[in-house]
This record gives structure tokens, C-alpha cells and sequence, in this order.
């Protein structure tokens, strides 16, 4: 059998409850793709963004949906040696991907910002909204994994003051007709790792020099990697901890909080206390 063969039975049926099952439970719980769209699959290179091309052409060959999907990888300034190792990974993995480029690190290196990456997820994000809509596509699906929404939750809770999470599926606000869907959206990452290792992949990390220059600093130490290793520790007391959090955020009871914001516009319990 080959290799990529393997790879994709390992979905199927090896890791069918923990990757497949919670797959196709978030595609359809959330109604994240249906008859007719085009989705553009975004590979960053990583072990999520490959998982999830797998998981898209399985869908594909399995679902009782028809779509189409492109797969597409932005090169926003990749060394030689990264290039080659996501070009590898579609080759072993049988991924028929497209590679456009962006100046996004050359910008980068020419701008004085605190915070690189969140200038840079602006500027993918534009650039992959505009090769969506070049490629006919109404949907543009990301990596993001059920360990990135518990750690978004709280880092909105601790470092923003406010309860939000990461959205399965959004509208764009300034690309009429496209929509951004998380078919991840409840695969949790360990899951990913013991398919990773399990067939023997090794996959790219975030391949940007700002991040690792980030990275060695105390003040982004503590962030991301910080909830991370918090909830890892809380779920060694309590291994439903990240489950809970997760389910709190489909369970607010508005009866039991001091305000709401939607739309930008703020309510305060006493608004309607007296009603």
C-alpha cells in the first residue's frame, strides 16, 4: 500500500473516533460546508493544515455532500529549506496543492510594530480572501483545532476582559460572499500529534523568524504557551477541564452576568433588572 494510502486509512479508521468522528461532527453541527461550495483549503505547512487537507479530500471521497476544494498554500517570504519541506509533505501525502506568493515578511521587516503577528494574520488574511475569490471559492477553511479555541477563550478572558471565543465559520466583513470555516473546529491536538507520529510525519512550525525572535522574550513566553501549559496542568486534576470550558461557552446563562456586547453596542443587567 502506499504510503499516502496508509496515511489516509490511519484517519479512517485508526484515529476514526478521536480525528474522523470529530471531524465530520463539527462539519456538520455547524453546518460548515455544503452542495455546491468551493473551498479553499489553507496549508501553512503544519501538522493542523495538512490534517486538515486529508481530512477535506476524505470528505470528498466519503461525504454525501458535493463540493469542490482547492488547496492552497501562501508563501509569504518561506526559506528555500521550508518550501521544499511543504512541498515534500504534499508529495507524501498526496495533496495536489497550489503555491502563491506574498511579500508579507519583506513588509514585515520594513515595519516597527510590538506585534508582528498579528500584523502578519492581517495580512494572510487579505491575501488569501483575494486568491479565494481569484479561484471562484465561497469558503476559506482553516487549521485551527479545539486546543486553539480553549486557548483564544482564555486569553480573551485574561488578557482582553472579555468572554470570546474562535467562531467555527464567520462572515467576512469586507469580502461579500465568503465565508471562513474550522473544520477542526472540535479535533483536539493531541489527536493530531498521535497521528503525526503514529505514521511518521514531521511537519514545519510557524517557519517566521519573528515568531522565534518573539518567542525568546518573557512577554510572549507567557502568553499562548502560558494557557497552554495552564490548562494541561488543570486537566491532570480534572481531565474534562478543556471539555468544560469548551461546553461553558455554548451554556452562557444571560441571567447571570453583570453585561453583553454585540455588535459593539453594550447592555448592563440593569437594563432589563426591573422588567
Amino acid at each position: 500500500m502506499e504510503k499516502y494510502k496508509e496515511i489516509e486509512r490511519s484517519i479512517i479508521k485508526t484515529h476514526r473516533k478521536e480525528i474522523w468522528g470529530r471531524f465530520v461532527k463539527g462539519v456538520q453541527d455547524y453546518e460548515m460546508i455544503n452542495e455546491g461550495d468551493k473551498v479553499m483549503v489553507c496549508i501553512s505547512g503544519g501538522k493542523d493544515s495538512f490534517l486538515l487537507a486529508k481530512c477535506i479530500q476524505e470528505l470528498q471521497r466519503h461525504g454525501n455532500v458535493e463540493f469542490e476544494a482547492h488547496y492552497v498554500v501562501m508563501d509569504p517570504g518561506y526559506s528555500e529549506e521550508h518550501l521544499k519541506k511543504i512541498e515534500e509533505n504534499a508529495r507524501i501525502l498526496d495533496v495536489p496543492i497550489e503555491i502563491f506568493s506574498s511579500d508579507i515578511f519583506a513588509v514585515l521587516d520594513n515595519v516597527e510594530t510590538k506585534s508582528p503577528c498579528y500584523l502578519c494574520a492581517r495580512m494572510r488574511r487579505g491575501h488569501l480572501y483575494n486568491k479565494a475569490e481569484e479561484l471562484g471559492c465561497n469558503k476559506i477553511a482553516l487549521g485551527h483545532h479545539f486546543d486553539d479555541v480553549i486557548e483564544t477563550t482564555l486569553l480573551s478572558l485574561f488578557y482582553g476582559s472579555e468572554i470570546k471565543t474562535m467562531m467555527p465559520k464567520l462572515h467576512s466583513d469586507n469580502y461579500n460572499g465568503l465565508e471562513l470555516i474550522r473544520p477542526l473546529f472540535l479535533v483536539k491536538e493531541r489527536s493530531i500529534l498521535a497521528w503525526m507520529r503514529g505514521n511518521g510525519l514531521k511537519f514545519i512550525n510557524c517557519a517566521c523568524r519573528f515568531t522565534e525572535e518573539l518567542e525568546n522574550t518573557d512577554e510572549n513566553k507567557s502568553k499562548r504557551a502560558m494557557m497552554k501549559n495552564l490548562v494541561k496542568e488543570l486537566c491532570e486534576d480534572n481531565p474534562e477541564i478543556d471539555n468544560n470550558i469548551f461546553k461553558a461557552l455554548d451554556n452562557i446563562n444571560l441571567n447571570c452576568v453583570l453585561g453583553t456586547k454585540k455588535d459593539g453596542v453594550y447592555e448592563s443587567f440593569l437594563e432589563t433588572y426591573d422588567d
